[in-house]
């Protein structure tokens, strides 16, 4: 059974900072694509960012590009969102996801996806 647990949500102002931490297993986070989304009230759930460590490639969506990090701790067995210069228009749920497929090749999609964390809220004021 494969279980996500996102922690490290909260209320931040603009062009402030969170860190959010998404815990799996050692063998999925070495193995399967892990994916950071989100979903704004009344939106579709975004793909914000992935990793595939097994290639060491990582995926960014433009909105986040240069704002935003994803990284992995294999000795706390944590995959972490590094969100710096947040904006109001960051404010959402967010996702930890795992893809079986190895590799990330349709990361942004949430189809993608057979696992997902609970989510975590992250609300940026202006």
């Amino acid at each position: 059974q494969v279980r996500l647990v996102e922690s490290g949500g909260g209320s931040v102002q603009a062009g402030g900072s969170l860190r959010l931490s998404c815990e799996a297993s050692a063998y999925i986070l070495n193995t399967y694509c892990m994916a950071w989304f989100r979903q704004a009230p009344g939106k579709e759930r975004e793909g914000v960012t992935a990793l595939y460590r097994p290639a060491g490639s990582s995926y960014s969506a433009d909105s986040v590009n240069g704002r935003f990090t994803i990284a992995q701790d294999n000795a706390k067995n944590l995959v972490y969102l590094q969100m710096n210069s947040l904006k109001p228009e960051d404010t959402a749920k967010y996702y930890c996801a795992a893809s079986a497929w190895r590799s990330c090749g349709r990361w942004p999609s949430p189809s993608y996806y057979s696992y997902w964390g609970q989510g975590t809220q992250v609300t940026v004021s202006s």
